[in-house]
């Protein structure tokens, strides 16, 4: 009986045990069937294309915008420093800080006694070399007229002593004498009346004239000096610097005083050369004072011809119009300006162009929905789009979207859109 219970028990155990390996085998045969299925598909290339899915837009002509940003600062109409030209004390001060001023308003006096000492000692030497110029004429025409006068007496007594020496009347050491007296009177004549062939003017009363000039521009240099110490007003402005107090000493070359005149006021800017194409002399725009929560209209009046060496940037300038008091020099601003960079231009996305090697692509699909690989050449970049100058042509249809997944030969599936709706995800 026990035998038999034993034997019993082994051929369940056996059964158990072959209907385990059965299940095993099945399911390993299962799992490597769905494997193969599973292979197969992913190795399907109509399976694999018709499961991308792409935006596809339409390249039709349109203007190229872009967003330029400009950021500067506010300028006066002018601003003018007053600096001391020569040293000396300050003896008034006739400006505040915040004063309106006029052009020709005395501000600052210095010192003027030195200057009224020299001025008087320079008129005093003019004086006298003028005098000396008057002498000099006077003594050189009363010797011309003397020289002249001996001659004409000492030609006419050797006339005579000729006569009476051939008469036998004088010996010929007295008409040897008067002829000696003659010729010195006519040397120094001579001499008189080479100086005024030379030049109208006599050379001594030229040098005393000289003299006298030269005296003459000395009392205008210290004049001149003189009014330099006093200080006014060059143009209208506010007085919007002041260092200068009575009793102190300012040297020369000192600034004392700035005067700012805000009738009008710019804005300056640097522009970069891709952004320079799209603005003109001119052209009207807002200008954002972040500072007063406020944004003023403006007209581009200046675009400089060259750029700046060390910035590689062109200056502009806007005027400002309908300012208020509360615009003041100095103050940041904000400019933006939406323009149209390129009229006319074929347009695509930034991100509907790839960059490999140097070289620019897009995916164009064709009537199949069948995707090219296609190098294209690009022009100037707006803000979303990037203009394309060849390569493409109107109306060609491109994607723009899931580029990464593409290859050439590909058929995709189209989600066609406009430029009104279109995505900007890659």
């Amino acid at each position: 009986m026990d035998m038999q219970k034993l034997s019993s028990i082994n051929k369940r155990k056996k059964i158990i045990i072959m209907t385990l390996v059965v299940f095993l085998c099945a399911a390993i045969i299962v799992g490597i069937q769905l494997k193969r299925n599973s292979s197969t598909n992913n190795s399907n290339p109509v399976n694999n294309k018709l499961q991308t899915t792409v935006d596809v837009l339409t390249v039709p002509r349109t203007g190229l915008m872009k967003r330029i940003s400009l950021t500067g600062q506010t300028v006066p109409e002018a601003q003018v420093d007053i600096a001391a030209k020569y040293a000396g004390k300050i003896i008034a001060v006739n400006t505040k800080l915040g004063q309106w001023v006029s052009a020709g308003d005395i501000l600052i006096v210095q010192d003027t006694g030195d200057a009224d000492i020299s001025i008087m000692q320079n008129q005093a030497a003019y004086h006298q070399a003028a005098a000396d110029a008057v002498t000099s004429d006077v003594a050189f025409h009363a010797s011309y007229d003397k020289a002249k006068a001996d001659y004409q007496k000492a030609l006419t007594s050797y006339e005579r002593y000729k006569i009476l020496y051939e008469q036998a009347a004088i010996s010929r050491e007295s008409l040897d004498t008067s002829e000696q007296t003659m010729l010195g009177a006519k040397s120094v004549l001579d001499s008189l009346v080479n100086q005024m062939n030379a030049n109208s003017v006599p050379s001594v009363i030229v040098s005393a004239q000289a003299t006298a000039s030269k005296a003459q521009y000395n009392v205008e240099a210290i004049q001149k000096q003189r009014e330099d110490l006093v200080l006014r007003a060059p143009r209208s402005g506010m007085i919007g610097y002041r260092l200068a107090e009575v009793g102190a000493f300012a040297t020369a070359g000192q600034k004392l005083l700035s005067i700012v005149d805000n009738s009008n006021i710019y804005v300056d800017c640097q522009v970069s050369e891709q952004d320079l194409v799209a603005l003109i002399v001119g052209m009207d725009v807002n200008v954002q004072i972040e500072s007063l929560g406020k944004t003023f209209p403006g007209k581009i009046v200046y675009m400089s011809p060259a750029n700046d060496s060390s910035t590689q940037a062109f200056s502009l300038r806007i005027a400002l119009t309908n300012i208020d008091p509360s615009v003041k020099t100095g103050m940041f601003t904000k400019t933006v300006i939406n323009t149209i960079v390129r009229p006319n231009a074929l347009v695509v996305p930034k991100n509907a162009v790839l960059d490999k090697n140097g070289q620019n692509y897009i995916f164009v699909v064709n009537s199949e929905n069948i995707v090219e690989q296609r190098i294209v050449q690009v022009g100037a970049r707006g803000d979303d789009d990037i203009e394309i100058l060849g390569g493409l042509t109107d109306n060609e249809q491109i994607v723009i979207s899931n580029l990464s997944r593409l290859k050439s030969g590909m058929t995709i599936n189209p989600n066609f859109v406009t430029q009104a709706n279109r995505g900007d995800n890659q």
